[in-house]
């Protein structure tokens, strides 16, 4: 099952199941997090640019603890890459600021 959502950017952006499979078998604490996923892509805290053209949308999920969402941009549609949980805020800041 595939689901999208509308990104800050205007483009939809793909959840696959095989790729919902992968999050959770490497970031088990995501399982019945998936609504959360995707709703970080859609109404992030913030957006800040990857290493290789991905995006990283990040939304807090508990005090100190961002849920970080790993995402591609392409022209007319993108999709989820993967999605883990930090503490370590501070080297997200550390990259360029896409949005707000």
């Amino acid at each position: 099952m595939t689901e999208a959502v509308l990104s800050v950017g205007k483009v939809s952006i793909r959840l696959t199941a095989e790729r919902w499979s992968h999050i959770v078998d490497e970031h088990c604490e995501l399982a019945g997090m998936r609504f959360e996923v995707l709703e970080t892509v859609a109404s992030p805290k913030a957006v800040f640019a990857g290493g290789a053209g991905e995006l990283l949308a990040i939304r807090e999920v508990a005090p100190g603890k961002q849920l970080v969402v790993v995402y591609r941009e392409m022209e007319n549609d993108g999709f989820i890459i993967t999605a883990f949980i930090t503490s370590k805020t501070h080297t997200l800041y550390r990259r360029t600021r896409i949005w707000p």
